[in-house]
């Protein structure tokens, strides 16, 4: 199968532009939706200071991120177009590594570029507009060692990854790409293991939740709904920011249910009941294990895309490389993947808003009652200066939950 390098060039052009005018359209549509009124649902939660601040906070978080799309899609377009892989790739060869080495050299090389350029707006979001509508409390020493542990775990578990992959892509012959799919997948489900308890660990604080009324609530609903649970723990979220959450983590025996300290101080313990009954909710409806097999289906796709494309020559002409490669033909094909991966996101979108609504209706008829839910995402909201009214459009792009009024209005109707 030949692909000319106009061809390729034409695809992801229009794919990046593409991609860039639809987000910004449906910001657009999005912001002008702000003209709505506060909805009467919400009138018991929100005065008409709270709700001008969850628009300006909405307002501030599109402008801006209207710049970094625009300075990001600038920036791409200018490296790729003054031949900035070639130059990189001449360094890295310069070296005499072999294929493997080159290849994590030549990934980290550009994986560092692009964490330089996004540090400024990274440290923009976190410490002037999360800090002027009262959520950030990241400390500048918390986001330096944040940022270290991060590119550490990146490098490590990263990297590791990597190079299995570039080692069998180079020698696993036509059967490569199975063998990438079948070491993707054990490492997906290695890292999902011990993330809880290896992982997060290491940037936040995990208190196993003490004796007392809300635990008590908490294992008698468990018990109630046939859900083995040992391991509930409150996060300090509140060091970060005040925004509220909860979670569930790992499975088999490192499963835990997962409260920010900033979610106990806000909720009741029937509300906070509700919450953990959503989040098992995903659980005993097969909704997380539905995921991870649709990821893993994806990947086998992904990788068989690339034992096609992994070595076309016109792939690397229209980046202007002197020189075939597996490690760049790696990120030239996810470049040119784009289109089909902006299309499986709305499908998976789609599939996790009507999940949400599954788990909310388990909570609702598994406690008998859908007040508490629903006084807890009205809750949620407030304190998160969520967007009440979004766009269709932006809610279709962008959502993997439904808007809160729509799970309101479906958890009445039970």
């Amino acid at each position: 199968m030949y692909f000319s390098e106009q061809l390729i060039i034409i695809v992801i052009l229009t794919t990046l532009i593409g991609s860039y005018l639809i987000n910004n359209t449906a910001d657009f549509l999005n912001l002008k939706n702000l003209k709505q009124p506060l909805p009467e649902e919400f009138n018991d939660h929100y005065n008409n200071k709270k709700y001008s601040d969850s628009q300006n906070y909405l307002k501030a978080n599109t402008k801006f991120g209207f710049i970094t799309s625009s300075f990001d899609l600038a920036i791409i377009l200018v490296f790729w177009f003054s031949g900035g892989f070639q130059a990189i790739d001449s360094v890295v060869r310069s070296f005499n590594f072999g294929s493997i080495v080159s290849g994590l050299f030549f990934t980290g090389i550009l994986l560092v570029l692009k964490l330089l350029i996004s540090m400024p707006f990274s440290i923009y979001s976190t410490f002037v507009i999360e800090e002027k509508f009262g959520f950030n409390k990241t400390t500048p020493i918390l986001f330096v060692t944040d940022l270290i542990k991060s590119i550490v775990l990146s490098a490590v578990l990263g990297g590791l990854l990597l190079s299995l992959i570039l080692g069998f892509l180079e020698f696993g012959g036509r059967f490569a790409w199975i063998m990438c799919w079948a070491v993707s997948t054990i490492f997906l489900l290695i890292v999902q293991y011990i993330v809880p308890t290896w992982i997060m660990p290491l940037f936040n604080k995990f208190t196993p939740l003490e004796d007392g009324p809300l635990k008590e609530a908490i294992l008698n609903y468990a018990k109630s709904i046939d859900f083995s649970l040992s391991n509930i723990f409150v996060m300090d979220g509140s060091k970060r920011s005040s925004k509220s959450n909860a979670f569930f983590a790992g499975f088999g025996k490192n499963k835990r249910i997962v409260l920010f300290d900033t979610l106990i101080k806000e909720q009741s313990i029937e509300e906070l009941v509700s919450v953990l009954a959503h989040e098992m909710g995903h659980f005993k409806k097969r909704h997380i294990l539905k995921r991870m097999l649709l990821g893993i289906f994806q990947m086998g796709f992904i990788f068989y895309l690339i034992s096609i494309f992994i070595s076309h020559e016109g792939l690397f002409h229209a980046f202007f490389m002197k020189e075939v490669s597996i490690y760049a033909g790696l990120i030239f094909f996810g470049m040119l993947y784009s289109p089909i991966d902006l299309f499986i996101s709305i499908l998976f979108q789609i599939s996790s808003r009507k999940d949400e609504y599954e788990a909310d209706q388990f909570a609702a008829k598994t406690i008998q009652d859908s007040r508490p839910l629903i006084n807890a995402l009205k809750k949620l909201s407030a304190h998160n200066l969520s967007n009440l009214t979004p766009h269709p459009f932006y809610v279709f792009l962008n959502y993997s939950h439904p808007p809160v009024l729509e799970r309101i209005n479906t958890l009445k109707s039970l």
